[in-house]
């Protein structure tokens, strides 16, 4: 299997359960892997046969500014959701990471696989 790959997109939001979180914006760090069979794209060495990695981040960077979920569990289910149903992605693992949620840690959040992954 093949993967495209999105690392640490950053993007500002509004997440979290507390008021104070309500009212302000958040930085994330948004990781993707998307399944895609990159053979063909290889050869032409054309864009349209290839999943075209800009479009996938446009879309997500668009959606997560302007969501507000409470929990990461709910804003990477989302995510995938998007990237599965608009990109037509069999599989995709989703990270998303929010940055100074806990005081010592570089930064808290949870890591979800959807989808089927063929000959895998």
């Amino acid at each position: 299997m093949d993967k495209v790959f999105l690392h640490d997109l950053r993007v500002q939001t509004t997440i979290g359960i507390f008021d104070w979180e309500r009212r302000i914006r958040q930085t994330i760090g948004i990781d993707l892997e998307m399944a895609s069979d990159v053979r063909k794209a290889a050869v032409t060495d054309e864009i349209g046969d290839a999943l075209d990695y800009k479009k996938v981040a446009k879309r997500i960077i668009a959606f997560v500014e302007a969501a507000e979920f409470q929990l990461v569990e709910s804003l990477a289910e989302a995510i995938a959701k998007i990237v599965t149903d608009e990109f037509s992605v069999p599989w995709v693992r989703v990270s998303v990471n929010k940055q100074g949620a806990v005081r010592g840690a570089a930064g808290v959040g949870i890591i979800i696989e959807r989808g089927e992954v063929a000959g895998g």
